[in-house]
């Protein structure tokens, strides 16, 4: 039950409630998934919090707003580089409007240093080698009031993100391949995520222009030093044709080396001016790879390339400097 209301209940509404993204007369959201613009996050340990807006009325990530939230996840923006997955933060903006509008959040975990998940495994914790907790893609927790097992199926039937529930009233949410599971079904430690066999590929934004810049980042890698081929395929899902891009960061070569977490985030392509609307995933291919076991391709998110201005204003956020 959640907020006196049975689960297969809230399932009906939460099909009648608009997010920002489909309201009307506005244009696209950079995100499929989105709430009302507003978060209110606290982290249960530290107590910090962040009450922000996500936009700017330009429609713009406001930037301000996504350095309070990496305060409360722990997550160290100046040496990333990067936010907190904005994806995710829109994700948990609109789950939490559905269930319990106005209320907290309440983070009980957050980012995670590589170091600090290696040593929470080996004092026998329950975390998976490739936490997306590490790349700043994850959260764990609770909404007071909010049955974590009714909020998981809700999420789960969105067929949006990876979900997971060990009991309790707290949940994990992340922003990387759909997914579920409960701690009977969680597949921690049982090596299906070595040799980067699970490694997956994702995209800053759901909706992009054409010619835009497009920000590529890999997460849940166990293992460093393998290569990505420097042409990747975009595939729409329609036609089931392909446009071959470059990437544009890295040296010269075919293969571009991947050494460290921070080359692993910051991957880039620019998308032709004369591509189609529609939507697409990006494939790429795997070089160099150290294992046997690790896939030869993998596919990223889907996206939407639209004919129509994107938010309020086309790009909605500054984009990153390009890393080499």
């Amino acid at each position: 039950m959640i907020s006196g209301l049975p689960a297969s209940v809230l399932l009906g509404l939460l099909l009648s409630i608009p997010t920002m993204a489909g309201a009307a007369g506005a244009a696209p959201s950079r995100f499929f998934i989105v709430g009302d613009g507003w978060v209110h996050i606290r982290n249960a340990k530290t107590g910090q919090e962040a009450k922000v807006t996500l936009f700017t009325a330009d429609g713009l990530l406001n930037e301000e707003g996504f350095n309070r939230i990496d305060k409360v996840f722990g997550f160290p923006t100046g040496e990333k580089g990067e936010h907190i997955s904005p994806r995710l933060i829109c994700m948990l903006d609109h789950f939490s409007d559905l269930v319990a509008p106005g209320k907290v959040i309440n983070l009980d975990s957050g980012y995670r240093s590589p170091e600090y998940n290696v040593t929470i495994r080996n004092t026998g914790g329950n975390v998976a080698r490739t936490s997306q907790h590490m790349d700043g893609m994850a959260i764990d927790f609770n909404i007071d009031g909010v049955d974590g097992k009714s909020l998981w199926t809700i999420i789960k039937n969105e067929e949006c993100c990876g979900v997971g529930y060990y009991g309790g009233t707290d949940i994990h949410l992340d922003s990387a391949r759909p997914r579920f599971w409960e701690a009977a079904t969680s597949k921690v430690r049982t090596g299906e995520s070595d040799y980067n066999q699970r490694i997956y590929l994702s995209t800053d934004y759901d909706r992009y222009r054409s010619g835009e810049m497009v920000r590529l980042s890999l997460s849940a890698i166990s293992d460093f030093s393998f290569g990505i081929n420097r042409t990747v395929t975009l595939t729409s899902d329609t036609s089931g044709t392909g446009t071959t891009v470059q990437i544009t960061t890295g040296n010269a070569a075919d293969c571009v080396m991947i050494t460290n977490r921070k080359a692993s985030r910051f991957i880039y392509i620019d998308l032709p001016e004369t591509l189609p609307a529609g939507k697409y995933r990006v494939k790429m291919d795997f070089c160099n790879s150290p294992f046997t076991q690790m896939p030869v391709e993998t596919l990223s998110n889907e996206i939407e390339l639209s004919d129509r201005p994107v938010g309020k204003n086309s790009p909605p956020s500054p984009l990153p400097k390009r890393l080499h």
